[in-house]
């Protein structure tokens, strides 16, 4: 009879080998299965804008402040002051050091009140600042105040 006959591999290849590439093994899913996204905290279009409108506030006030802090309202006796305006209705004093060279006027007197005539802060400012040269009145805010100033040397 014959001899035996080696077995030959199946029709299409070599059969596969456990755990080659690019092959799942068998009785698993063709692939793995994806871990699900973290879910995040998405922000709304009106928290977005409250978020906007709180800073845009903040910001107006914080600006407001820092604008008014150097004007006539914070002076006191001793502090040396700069004149932005030439208009004598509006001066715009400011706060400055007296080392600054825009220093033009120390204040030599700050006296609460209100003083309707250039004669009534000058008769004040007469009483309680001897060598006083120039008087700034301000009212309308709710601190009406008189400053007698000096030209600083």
């Amino acid at each position: 009879m014959g001899q035996p006959q080696a077995p030959y591999p199946p029709q299409g290849g070599y059969p596969q080998q456990p755990g080659q590439p690019g092959f799942p093994p068998q009785g698993a899913a063709p692939y793995a299965p994806v871990p699900p996204q973290p879910t995040g905290r998405k922000l709304s279009f009106k928290t977005i804008k409250n978020i906007a409108i709180v800073i845009a506030v903040a910001s107006i006030a914080v600006g407001g402040y820092i604008t008014s802090r150097d004007d006539a309202k914070t002076a006191a006796v001793g502090d040396c002051m700069h004149r932005g305006s030439t208009n004598d209705n509006n001066p715009d004093l400011e706060v400055v050091e007296c080392s600054d060279a825009k220093a033009r006027f120390v204040v030599l007197a700050k006296i609460e009140g209100a003083y309707l005539t250039q004669t009534m802060a000058s008769s004040k400012c007469a009483a309680e600042a001897k060598g006083f040269q120039y008087t700034y009145t301000e009212s309308g805010d709710g601190k009406d105040f008189l400053l007698c100033l000096k030209e600083k040397k």
